[in-house]
């Protein structure tokens, strides 16, 4: 509210303005962000950085922060470091055995190898059950869930 005064050849008269100043939409800015490379630009607005110094960061180029910004999805490699750069993990994990088992894997940018590897399992049984065809038996997922359990107690 801006309140101004001026003074006629008899009185004095005031008068108030109240101007409701809003801030502009920045062209581009994701107010609310669904993918990860809405994630990764608005997270890159509010610090005021450049593509290429994100870029730097992340240990990618220029074009793979173009790229991801308007809609490709990076990389399970890259998953590590762009959680790392947000400070928050941009997905959501499922309530299911099997779907925080995936979440788990994408969070860690691991393969189906190097998660087979860190299980004890074949990635290709891993495969199977990450992608429906088949369905862990019960003594499986309690194995899957022993491994969540201590791998996020390490963390």
């Amino acid at each position: 509210m801006c309140t101004f005064s001026y003074f006629s050849l008899s009185r004095r008269h005031t008068f108030s303005i109240a101007i409701p100043l809003q801030k502009q939409a920045v062209p581009g800015y994701p107010e609310h962000p669904l993918t990860v490379g809405e994630h990764i630009r608005k997270k890159r607005m509010d610090l005021g950085l450049l593509q290429r110094e994100v870029a730097e960061i992340i240990g990618v180029t220029e074009s793979s922060i173009w790229n991801w910004e308007h809609g490709v999805e990076p990389e399970l490699q890259y998953n590590p470091k762009i959680i790392n750069f947000l400070g928050y993990v941009p997905f959501d994990c499922s309530d299911d055995t099997l779907g925080r088992l995936a979440w788990y894997k994408r969070v860690h940018g691991m393969s189906l190898d190097r998660l087979g590897e860190a299980m004890g399992r074949d990635p290709e049984q891993l495969s199977d059950w990450l992608s429906g065809r088949h369905k862990p038996f019960r003594k499986s997922l309690e194995k899957i869930e022993r491994f969540l359990v201590a791998s996020v107690s390490k963390l």
